[in-house]
């Protein structure tokens, strides 16, 4: 049983944390309403006469209060089905991060299990740069996972004139590094970034640049746009 997630997965999660945010609302305003169905040999996702192909990122247990990641689901184990969650474990291999090696986490020790479990989709999405997740009830007490691997969902835009906001909103969802969430969404976006002590100017995509400046306690204390010359 863990009580907190460490600091080498709250630090990768911080890195995707402003751009997951934007892009799980970019997929839920795509998704249309209806009963869903999945056929995990096809890789095919079904959900009110939308067809997305997917990738099984995991599972959670609420009797259990547990979390299986799809590479480790001894059904699934090496099929095309996880080959998205099988990225993640190599990747977390690669850089040490306990939290995507496990096959299983006891969640149960979290203040809110379920809210830890969603903090693991939010960083696996992350990680395989799926543009969104898909949480749905499978059967009593088991939540799936989905990642979705279908060029029919929309990218989220880097908007100048939300960036704010979106910057803001990221940084309180895990509260553990802002920089980190700065520089990870203009890392998503591809646009590089120049720091310079408690200071972060990234140049726009079309002109302008915006700068972020962080207070003592490393959070964002403002953020303001510069329009082109």
């Amino acid at each position: 049983m863990i009580t907190r997630f460490g600091d080498e997965f709250l630090s990768e999660a911080e890195l995707h944390a402003a751009w997951g945010a934007a892009q799980l609302q970019a997929l839920t305003d795509f998704l249309t309403e209806g009963p869903w169905t999945a056929d995990l040999e096809a890789c095919l996702y079904r959900q009110g006469g939308l067809a997305l192909r997917v990738s099984v990122l995991g599972t959670y247990d609420s009797d259990e209060q547990s979390w299986m990641w799809g590479w480790a689901n001894p059904g699934l184990r090496g099929t095309e089905a996880v080959a998205l969650a099988a990225a993640v474990e190599r990747y977390g291999r690669a850089r040490g991060i306990a939290e995507f090696t496990e096959e299983t986490l006891d969640l149960s020790g979290f203040p809110d299990p379920r809210i830890a479990a969603e903090t693991l989709a939010f960083a696996g999405m992350g990680v395989a740069e799926a543009p969104g997740y898909i949480g749905v009830e499978a059967g009593p007490g088991t939540r799936v996972y989905f990642l979705p691997d279908d060029p029919q969902v929309p990218r989220a835009p880097l908007d100048p004139v939300s960036l704010p906001r979106t910057l803001v909103t990221g940084a309180s969802l895990i509260g553990h590094a802002p920089r980190r969430v700065v520089t990870g969404y203009f890392d998503h976006h591809g646009v590089p970034v120049h720091e310079t002590g408690d200071r972060v100017t990234a140049e726009l995509p079309g002109g302008g640049a915006a700068r972020i400046d962080f207070d003592a306690l490393g959070r964002i204390a403002e953020v303001s746009l510069t329009a082109r010359p």
